[in-house]
């Protein structure tokens, strides 16, 4: 599966005390396991910064991350950006493959 990185930024309307960013998160992730359960959560971070949350998670395809991303707009009312992502390790596989420059 493809690895995918999601920043979220909560809308303030969406938040009228701290315990109501556990129940978004709640709601959110219940509606992201019921439409898209082939979907793998990896890590999910609290930020300080102009985003609230940095998800990692695996999924099939760009469409279901989509999906995913959607759903956060959607159920946690938020904006979010998803960026694909490849390890490391990975990366450096592939840069073997490639021509040299001249």
């Amino acid at each position: 599966m493809a690895t995918y990185i999601m920043l979220t930024q909560i809308s303030p309307d969406a938040v009228k005390t701290p315990q109501t960013l556990e129940q978004l998160e709640q709601d959110a992730m219940q509606n992201i396991r019921a439409a898209c359960p082939e979907v793998e959560w990896c890590h999910s971070y609290a930020l300080l910064g102009p985003y609230d949350y940095l998800d990692i998670f695996e999924a099939p395809d760009v469409e279901t991350a989509a999906k995913v991303a959607t759903l956060i707009r959607a159920y946690g009312r938020a904006h979010s950006e998803i960026w694909a992502a490849t390890e490391w390790a990975r990366f450096k596989e592939m840069l073997h493959g490639l021509p040299q420059a001249a």
